[in-house]
């Protein structure tokens, strides 16, 4: 199993490696200023749960479904409401100023209270605001879970987050976002790299104007360049976004370890170099064992049947080896590792520990 993992660490790296060496489009590394996502929100209900919803320790929930049904005509009260097929969850999205009215965008569905699970649930039109207060869009349909959760008479299972879903082209548009840049109008604009690098920054400058055949770009610092836009694209900014944007490069990738310490993910580049250390893996086990017994009196004795709860502590400590981990390639890293019989949880730690010692030269990123 720690094979397969490294080995799938290795495979990771020769991906990014091959895709730091590849040229990529203009379009996928940078986005023209003013262009940017707006979060909206807002609460609603699910419906149609399969009792996984919230527990009437929830009144909110259910206020919440009584005042829906008191608008339709229905009028009920709490206690009449038994049912655990309802969930109040919060809504949200995001819109930018290309969106019109009556486009639909996808939304995130999470719940509010202490439902299980929102697998096989609707949701009732809600009202989505801006950080303004104004309302930008409604969001209604069916949910789709990425997991499930299962239980009975307290044993369950469970498979990621039930309790979060996605709505596909669920939102539809009702007010549009105020653009205030007029891009034709325009004679230059800032075009912002999304990961702020001086030397894509100028990778990127140079093929502009190679692109285009005169000087248009400047880079300002390493996240901006301005466009000076020539003659014969003024008033015409899509022909001329469409030229920038199909311009390709090569990317330069920072040496960057990757650690997700909840899931036990590590996602190394292959820029990632390592002198010379040495490396002693080794590690305390401590398990807890407890069973239960029945202890029955003797015959005619008067006593009464007892269950003892008994618990078996045991500590093993592995046995830790001393060796040399050195090389400039990941390659050699992951290999020596792998020899040390090392799990995804114990490499987190021993790179955390490699990069202490200064002998791994990338940043180390925590998710």
């Amino acid at each position: 199993m720690n094979r397969l993992i490294l080995l799938l660490v290795v495979l990771v790296a020769s991906v990014v490696s091959v895709s730091a060496n590849a040229a990529v489009r203009a379009k996928d590394i940078a986005t023209f200023h003013g262009v940017r996502q707006n979060p909206i929100s807002g609460v609603g209900l699910v419906v149609g749960l399969d009792r996984s919803g919230d527990s009437r320790r929830n009144t909110a929930s259910l206020r919440a479904l009584a005042n829906r049904l008191r608008g339709m005509g229905v009028n009920i009260e709490l206690d009449e409401i038994q049912a655990r097929n309802v969930a109040m969850v919060m809504v949200s999205a995001s819109i930018s100023a290309h969106h019109r009215t009556g486009s639909v965008i996808d939304v995130n569905v999470a719940s509010a209270g202490d439902a299980t699970s929102l697998e096989g649930g609707s949701l009732l039109p809600t009202l989505l605001v801006g950080l303004d207060g104004n309302i930008y869009a409604v969001a209604q349909g069916a949910l789709v879970v990425g997991g499930f959760s299962a239980s009975q008479d307290g044993s369950g299972t469970q498979k990621n987050t039930p309790t979060n879903a996605r709505l596909v082209s669920g939102g539809f548009i009702e007010r549009e976002v105020a653009s205030r840049i007029d891009y034709n109008s325009m004679s230059s604009v800032d075009y912002i790299l999304m990961d702020p690098d001086y030397t894509t920054a100028t990778r990127l400058a140079e093929a502009l104007d190679q692109q285009f055949g005169v000087t248009v770009s400047s880079v300002r610092d390493s996240a901006t360049i301005t466009l000076n836009l020539p003659e014969e694209y003024r008033g015409d900014f899509a022909r001329f976004a469409t030229q920038v944007e199909s311009t390709t490069l090569e990317v330069d990738v920072a040496a960057r370890v990757v650690i997700n310490e909840r899931t036990g993910t590590v996602v190394m580049g292959s820029d990632v170099q390592v002198s010379a250390v040495a490396v002693a893996h080794g590690g305390l086990t401590i398990e807890v064992e407890r069973s239960t017994d029945v202890s029955q009196p003797m015959p005619l004795s008067g006593g009464t049947t007892e269950v003892v709860n008994q618990s078996t502590v045991t500590a093993t400590e592995e046995g830790g080896q001393l060796r040399m981990v050195e090389g400039i390639s990941i390659g050699v890293l992951v290999s020596a590792l792998n020899d040390l019989g090392v799990n995804p949880r114990d490499l987190i730690v021993i790179l955390q520990a490699i990069r202490s010692a200064g002998a791994l030269h990338a940043e180390i990123v925590t998710m």
